[in-house]
């Protein structure tokens, strides 16, 4: 954890700056963090104990700037203070260390892998994240969990993060109309979660199934009553012949009774 002597005033987050003024450098830095957030808030839509920030100000010291990450994860925090929700995050406020960090490395570098490694493992981070679509010899993506006050360097993509109940990595996809490579949250079986958009085309195509299976079943109901309708025809045309059949046999015996003829005893 992050030694440093807190002076007796501390002020709020109202009262502390909310931007460090420094524009992102690349529209990544705000995407790939933004898709990670629209999927957590559908996966944890009804939890209110979890935070995830974009470019916001974590403050350690109301002396020294604050660290700003280009996203990063808490929990067991309020997700909302008010309707002006959170300016910055302000430790000896929030009580609670960010438990995910992560960091778009751009054409600029930031010391993603150096001075800032060391500075969210010194303020005791468990996972912290660095993307560079940039390395063509190492991987993408770097997964660095805290353990016994030091980073390593996780295997694999996706990651499972324990302690989150997410895992997260990268692959090919599309997101605000650009297919390239993204970063998603995956299941314990490594299975991609869906983006918002994927999502409602998902459920559009199932609710175009279930109108198509709804159709297919009036259709077939619609013939089933044409069938018995025509069912009905027949017997009532079958019982219309039976009936003038009797009429024909009616008059053919009057007729022979006419003549002088018994009908019963025609042998």
């Amino acid at each position: 954890m992050l030694e440093y002597n807190l002076p007796r005033y501390l002020p709020s987050a109202e009262e502390l700056p909310d931007s460090d003024e420094t524009p992102v450098d690349n529209e990544l830095q705000e995407l790939i963090p933004g898709l990670l957030k629209s999927i957590l808030l559908i996966l944890w839509a009804e939890r209110m104990d979890w935070l995830f920030a974009i470019d916001m100000g974590i403050y350690y010291h109301p002396d020294k700037p604050p660290i700003v990450p280009d996203g990063f994860l808490s929990l067991g925090v309020e997700r909302f203070y008010d309707e002006e929700l959170r300016p910055s995050y302000v430790l000896w406020d929030e009580n609670v260390v960010p438990i995910f960090v992560l960091e778009v490395v751009s054409q600029n570098y930031r010391k993603e892998y150096t001075t800032k490694l060391a500075e969210y493992e010194a303020l005791g981070v468990l996972y912290y994240v660095i993307y560079s679509s940039r390395r063509r010899r190492k991987p993408h993506l770097e997964v660095h969990k805290l353990v016994n006050g030091k980073y390593e360097l996780q295997e694999g993509n996706p990651v499972w993060l324990p302690e989150i109940g997410l895992g997260i990595g990268c692959e090919r996809g599309n997101y605000c109309g650009v297919t390239r490579e993204w970063m998603y949250w995956y299941d314990e079986q490594g299975q991609r979660y869906l983006t918002p958009a994927e999502q409602v085309k998902q459920e559009t195509q199932h609710a175009q199934q279930e109108a198509q299976r709804a159709q297919q079943e009036t259709q077939r109901a619609q013939q089933e009553a044409q069938r018995a309708q025509q069912e009905a025809q027949r017997a009532q045309q079958e019982t219309q012949r039976a009936q003038v059949a009797e009429q024909r046999v009616q008059q053919l015996t009057e007729q022979l009774r006419a003549l002088g003829i018994d009908p019963d005893n025609l042998d």
